[in-house]
């Protein structure tokens, strides 16, 4: 049966390595329709800010299934990088990034067994770009961890396991520091992995994650974790096995899959037929599984590890002394379809399931003990601090700490004095805990800060089932 897959050629070496792996692929014997869209440096460049057309849009919401190319965001063009926003726009919220060691490519990683999957959460986290300039010196982004995007990453990291006769799943995070944000997502994992009594459930602290990775790989299954860690942990995985070249990816969502490389346009070389396309057809191997295509899928990946492992036959990025062009390097993959090889044993694959969020109704007590404002001003810790106080007086509310760049600042610390900026943090508690306070009555308190300070930032502070809702500032008592 014919399927129909929407096809992004890319920008720079895209072109070449998507035109690579449509031969492979056609050679493989899967009929495929491809439904040719852009996406990227053009499209950025025509004037449309997102880097997507509508077409292409349309496409994926048909197709459900993409292969891609890599895209480029050029300067001066757009503000959001387009690869991004895909993902973000058909909710492809598991990045997998298979990480194994191909016998024939030679890192210092080489005498490893290495053979793991970083599955990353990606859509949410630093990467959904929320971010301010709170003082003209201040910076301010945004970490979203929801329960819901949690749990859907976590799930899926199991479930991923499960397809492939996976026995363990590392949780990296760093909930010893971001005890709110990356703590939710390990008690997510904690709660999850018992639904799961197959497999093997381990939390690691995700720096000692990325120092194991290089002294002990063979440790890890599959790992998962949150956005902006799973990013540089994934690039990491690809330097222990080759490189970005030989790197596969895949963004799985409940409705739509997108399959790309990873690598850049590396437009310094685009159109010299020198590109390796290893990594993208890796990917479409990956595409092939979701496909459920587990024969072809076969092929293509015995065809490319007895290219790379027994001929040796590699592009220049793995052999500099190579004049394989990207052309001839695809023609012997296509001439190996059905060779087998003797060092990699394959894995007995079961269709994804993609897993559900159960909607459990959870009884949560909810109080408003105070609020956060955030301040610009150029006055000193000990003015502003008496300055605020005084404006509290006559309010419901007192003023428990300043702090500056997370420190506490007023009432001072004996013998600490941090470098400061414009942006403090004015802590206010009720002066009764045991009054409530509607929120005219608090933008009534903050009406009142404005008329001396410029404000521009406030957060409820706030307990759920008794358990404050915030975290204190370094010092705060």
């Amino acid at each position: 049966m014919t399927k129909s897959i929407t096809l992004i050629e890319g920008d720079g070496v895209g072109p070449e390595i998507v035109n690579a792996a449509l031969r492979v692929i056609d050679a493989s014997g899967v009929h495929i329709e491809w439904d040719i869209c852009e996406a990227g440096a053009k499209v950025f460049k025509q004037g449309l800010a997102t880097g997507i057309p509508k077409e292409t849009i349309n496409s994926l919401k048909r197709t459900k299934v993409a292969l891609k190319g890599p895209l480029e965001t050029p300067v001066g063009y757009g503000e959001k990088s387009a690869n991004v926003t895909l993902r973000a726009l058909f909710e492809t919220y598991a990045n997998t990034r298979p990480v194994r060691h191909i016998p024939g490519i030679q890192t210092p990683f080489s005498h490893k067994a290495i053979d793991f999957v970083v599955v990353r959460e990606n859509v949410e986290d630093l990467y959904a770009g929320i971010e301010y300039l709170q003082t003209p010196s201040v910076a301010e982004a945004l970490k979203l961890i929801t329960r819901e995007g949690s749990e859907k990453i976590i799930r899926f990291a199991f479930e991923y396991a499960l397809s492939e006769g996976r026995q363990k799943v590392h949780c990296a995070t760093k909930a010893n520091i971001l005890k709110l944000t990356e703590g939710l997502f390990k008690k997510i994992f904690e709660e999850v992995s018992n639904e799961y009594p197959t497999i093997e459930a381990h939390h690691i602290i995700i720096d000692n994650c990325a120092h194991q990775m290089v002294v002990r790989p063979e440790m890890f299954d599959v790992i998962v974790t949150t956005n902006l860690q799973g990013d540089i942990i994934s690039d990491l995985g690809s330097g222990l096995v080759g490189g970005l070249g030989v790197a596969p990816a895949a963004n799985i969502g409940d409705e739509v899959a997108i399959f790309e490389a990873v690598h850049g346009s590396a437009p310094d070389i685009a159109g010299k037929n020198s590109v390796n396309p290893t990594a993208i057809l890796f990917s479409t191997v990956l595409m092939l599984r979701y496909l459920k295509e587990f024969e072809a899928a076969h092929r293509i990946e015995q065809s490319l590890l007895y290219t790379l492992g027994t001929l040796r036959a590699f592009t220049k990025d793995l052999d500099k002394n190579s004049n394989l062009t990207t052309t001839a390097f695809t023609d012997i993959v296509i001439q190996n379809l059905g060779k087998e090889t003797d060092f990699w044993k394959p894995r007995s694959y079961k269709p994804l399931h993609l897993p559900k969020v159960r909607d459990v109704p959870r009884s949560i007590s909810r109080k408003e003990v105070g609020v956060d404002i955030y301040i610009e001003s150029s006055f000193s810790a000990e003015s502003l601090g008496k300055s605020l106080e005084e404006i509290a007086l006559p309010s419901p509310f007192y003023l428990k700490m300043i702090s500056n760049r997370s420190v506490q600042v007023y009432p001072s610390l004996e013998g600490i004095k941090p470098d400061m900026t414009d942006q403090w943090r004015a802590r206010f508690f009720l002066k009764n805990e045991n009054e409530s306070i509607s929120d005219i009555e608090l933008l009534n308190f903050i009406e009142r800060v404005g008329h001396k300070h410029l404000w521009m930032h406030i957060e409820k502070l706030q307990e759920f089932n008794d358990a404050p809702a915030f975290t204190k500032a370094q010092g705060e008592s």
